[in-house]
């Protein structure tokens, strides 16, 4: 039973803690008080409202009570850190009491004798109780404290009225909205008062309650308040209060993006009050017509159109403004209307004024520069801030098909923002800038160079270091859009820059390492020893720079050269290991984060030519030592982790020494956080929630293990329960463990299957219930696995092929299916034909069309070239399912380069038993259809 106010205990709790609390019984309530027991026996609700209405007006409190927690409340303003720790313990013991929640609001609303410091307090304590407990409330102490806020809305103390003001969008946000039918007409009713305070005050509140609410005034619950409120806030733009307007318009601004039918109703005279407030003098409301007409861009465009012209005259100014949140908010403007297929017609004619005053956007503001200490230049020796790393999530493993000309297809990679300088880690005028002109030059292409070539030449040679670097960081902006254009004037460019490498400004300096690795492509296109040489030189060099910046930036752009230069990079190894290890002596806590991920990519960059003793003498100490000092929950462990995954796979054998102690410490990691998962469901008060990041990147390491140890990993599968914890990770809520675990039981499949076998009758429904191409890539890899299974299955995946082959087909004929996945449907369902022809075949038909578009792009591969055999074998069993589509079946056998003497054989079989089904003639007909290059490549390889 719940515990009221008037029970003896709460004082003798209050009391072990406070040797100064009053003596005797205390925090009594009156009889009839007990509000959370006392309305059991009503008839009706509205007998039940009005008799709690009555105890609500009959609530009074103990006077020793309230004494007592008015002494609680002027100690908790002491600035003496015991005391502060003995209130919060009384504190977290008066709240087991609902009661307790009632004296605060009195204190608030009605204990005028107090100084309003003490009961602004008292309100603030319950606001924070509201955010923690609300739900805990009982409706009598709840509907007491709302009763009494509504009362107290329009207090004489601007103090009392802010707190109350804060109190009441604070219940709000707990989702009480359609449970307090008052306070809506309540506040839009005080919004007339003569009282500009008053008015302020509701204003304030109402933006809160729409940021915090906007889905439910947009409802039926609430019978569609917003029917009325939109109107009487579009009043409120001609106000003459500058905060009132601004306040105004941010309400109206929170239904934009849902495109609210209330305001929809109103877009027209929406627009034209956003127009009249363009020039107010106050720059909050100038930000919040600018952030009104960036999202109106998004949703309404056909409204703006009309008006293009003078609306991008008028962001023009604004980007400029001398505020800089207005300008901030302006410059949105552009990164919007760049995703706008009208960007390129209504912008041409304004290129050459906008692009100016984005690259002067660019430039550091003295505030940056004292942020960003840009004045000292050597600090490699003074400690990171903790609180400066911010903390890193794992991506999970997911397996990619290689394609002709690349290396492995990712995921795109989020490493390439215009980031450069991530310290600063709000989002400011600069960054908008230059990701402004980063997003124009991929709609503009060449014709922005027109505009940027001139300023970029006296950027580039500026004497101020200030500019200079903003035209470095302009040339990084423009290389992804603009780079055929570039391209005549890089030969002069990168040797500039690489000279700038060396310049005595660490911004300077760390800029330029980022521009470089925007044309790390081009780069590695060039002779070796014109560009790449020299710039992987200084760049190695910037990476034992005495400025910490310059350190990350240089070895975040070396971990970019790396991935495009790939096998390039096997000449200068010892040189750039020697680097990189060095810098492990040299790097403070946040740099080492970003060092692994540099040879982590190093790693798979190289691959097996990293697999020499003297690489991996000089590369796996520093590494193990750090292996070894790190503890089981420390999240260094999560890049540490990714990097030995890409060593080990890189390395294959040659990790064997110190596969064992990696291998074990993977397996407790995921047993552990299995343990932790399970004792926190069982018991989530004593327990808390594991971060399963852990068992993540351990799963993914082991994954590597097993990828590049290949069959020697055996022995260890066998001495551990992998796969007992594999079964449960399979089964987790949580799509990333589950995708991870699936990437494991691939490569488990493919490296010890003798020890995956006993459990496929366990794995293959987990699997096949997994087929959910909504979460692509647990989809993606539960694929993958299935069909390396089924190569290792043979005839004895017949009784699964139920489970997963209605599935496959259809992620393969849907819409808009990324390609990673639809070629790993592709090779699947391939394979499942190879060994299970008869069981396959007769779906042909309804799959064989995107299966050969799908696959047509892959690199020959031992992958392709099982998925190609068991298309072949469905053929030969089901001719008529191919007979519609034979031409993309063509298309798909010219794909391959070299393919193996015996495909070659079974693909010229079909290909003449289909020519000579149909007759010289229709085949003559029929491949005239073909075009040149396809026709060419099937009559010199295979004779039709």
């Amino acid at each position: 039973m719940r515990r009221s106010l008037d029970d003896p205990q709460i004082f003798q709790l209050v009391a072990k803690t406070d040797v100064r609390a009053v003596t005797g019984p205390c925090l009594k309530i009156q009889t009839g008080c007990h509000i959370s027991t006392k309305l059991q026996s009503s008839t009706s609700a509205k007998s039940k409202q009005r008799r709690q209405s009555k105890m609500e007006c009959q609530w009074k409190p103990d006077e020793q009570g309230l004494q007592q927690i008015l002494q609680l409340l002027k100690e908790s303003q002491s600035p003496d850190t015991s005391t502060q720790r003995s209130v919060q313990q009384r504190l977290e013991q008066l709240n087991q009491y609902p009661d307790f929640n009632n004296y605060l609001i009195f204190v608030l609303t009605k204990l005028k004798s107090e100084d309003e410091p003490t009961r602004s307090l008292s309100g603030l304590i319950l606001k924070n109780n509201v955010k923690a407990h609300y739900q805990n409330f009982p409706n009598g102490v709840s509907d007491f404290i709302k009763n009494e806020c509504l009362q107290s809305i329009g207090d004489s103390s601007p103090l009392i009225r802010a707190t109350v003001g804060i109190l009441i969008t604070t219940i709000a946000s707990k989702g009480e909205l359609q449970n307090w039918p008052e306070l809506l007409p309540k506040l839009c009713l005080l919004l007339d008062s003569e009282d500009y305070n008053t008015c302020e005050v509701r204003m304030q509140e109402l933006v809160t309650i729409c940021e915090d609410s906007a889905e439910i005034l947009d409802s039926d619950m609430l019978d569609r308040p917003l029917n009325i409120m939109i109107p009487k806030f579009l009043q409120f733009f001609k106000h003459s209060s500058p905060k009132i307007r601004s306040h105004a318009i941010a309400c109206v601004n929170q239904f934009i993006i849902s495109r609210t039918q209330a305001l929809m109703l109103h877009i027209d005279p929406f627009i034209e009050n956003l127009f009249a407030l363009a020039t107010d003098e106050e720059p909050e409301v100038r930000k919040n017509v600018c952030r009104a007409l960036v999202m109106l861009l998004e949703v309404r465009l056909d409204r703006l159109l009309p008006h293009m012209h003078n609306i991008i005259e008028y962001m023009l100014q604004r980007t400029q403004d001398h505020d800089e949140n207005v300008a901030l908010e302006a410059c949105e403007f552009w990164l919007t209307l760049a995703e706008q297929s009208v960007c390129k017609e209504v912008l041409c004619g304004h290129l050459s004024q906008l692009t100016p005053v984005l690259v002067n956007g660019m430039k550091y503001s003295e505030i940056d520069i004292i942020l960003l200490k840009g004045d000292i230049e050597e600090d490699e020796a003074i400690p990171d801030n903790e609180q400066d790393i911010r903390p890193r999530f794992h991506r999970s493993r997911t397996v990619a098909q290689q394609h002709e000309g690349d290396g492995i297809e990712e995921e795109e990679d989020e490493d390439d923002e215009l980031d450069d300088d991530d310290t600063i880690s709000d989002w400011n005028l600069r960054k908008c800038s230059a990701a402004a002109l980063d997003v124009l030059a991929n709609v503009f292409r060449n014709d922005l160079l027109l505009h940027i070539l001139p300023l970029l030449k006296e950027l580039l040679f500026h004497p101020e270091w200030v500019v200079k670097e903003s035209g470095i960081l302009v040339l990084g902006a423009i290389a992804e859009g603009c780079m055929q254009g570039m391209i005549p004037y890089l030969p002069e460019l990168i040797p500039h820059l690489i000279h700038c490498l060396s310049d005595k400004k660490a911004l300077v300096r760390s800029i330029t390492c980022w521009t470089l690795s925007r044309y790390a492509h081009w780069v590695v296109s060039q002779p070796p020893d014109i560009y790449l040489k020299p710039l992987m030189t200084e760049l190695l060099k910037r990476i034992l720079d005495s400025n910490k910046r310059v350190q990350e930036a240089a070895c975040s752009a070396f971990a970019t050269l790396e991935e495009e230069a790939c096998t390039e990079l096997v000449p200068y190894l010892a040189f750039i290991l020697d680097t990189l290890v060095f810098a492990f002596s040299k790097y403070q806590h946040k740099n080492l984060l970003i060092l692994y991920d540099a040879i982590g990519t190093l790693a798979d960059s190289v691959g097996h030519h990293l697999n020499k003793p003297e690489y991996i003498q000089m590369l796996m100490p520093p590494l193990i030592q750090k292996w070894n000092q790190l503890k089981d929950e420390d999240k260094d462990l999560f890049p540490l982790l990714e990097c030995l995954s890409s060593v080990a796979t890189a390395l294959q054998s040659g990790f064997l020494p110190y596969c064992e102690p990696v291998y074990q410490r993977c397996v407790n990691l995921v047993q552990k956080t299995l343990a932790q998962a399970m004792l926190h469901q069982s018991q989530p008060d004593q327990y808390e929630a594991p971060d399963k990041d852990f068992m993540i990147v351990a799963l993914d390491l082991l994954s590597g293990l097993a990828e590049g140890l290949g069959g020697t990993i055996e022995q260890l599968v066998a001495r551990s329960n992998i796969l007992t914890l594999m079964y449960q990770c399979m089964q987790d809520k949580m799509p990333e463990v589950r995708q991870s675990s699936f990437a494991l039981l691939g490569d488990l499949t493919k490296a010890c299957f003798q020890h995956v076998k006993p459990c496929i009758a366990d794995f293959m429904p987990i699997l096949g219930t997994n087929l959910n191409p909504e979460l692509i890539s647990v989809c993606n890899n539960a694929t993958w696995a299935i069909g390396e299974i089924s190569i290792q299955m043979g005839p004895e995946m017949r009784p699964y092929i139920a489970m997963v082959l209605h599935q496959l087909v259809e992620i393969i004929n849907r819409p808009n299916t990324p390609k990673t996945l639809l070629e790993n449907t592709a090779i699947t369902i391939g394979r499942l034909g190879y060994v299970c022809p008869q069981e396959v075949a007769p779906m042909l038909q309804q799959f064989i069309r995107p299966w050969c578009t799908s696959l047509r792009n892959i690199r020959d591969n031992e992958e392709k070239d099982s998925a190609f055999r068991g298309i072949c074998t469905m053929i030969s069993v089901n001719p008529g399912g191919v007979v519609q589509d034979f031409i993309f079946f063509c298309d798909a056998v010219a794909s391959w380069i070299n393919p193996k003497d015996d495909l070659r054989d079974m693909f010229y079989k079909i290909l003449h038993g289909f020519k000579n089904q149909v007759g010289e003639d229709n085949w003559r007909r029929f491949s005239d259809q073909f075009p040149m290059p396809l026709k060419e490549r099937l009559t010199t390889f295979y004779g039709v």
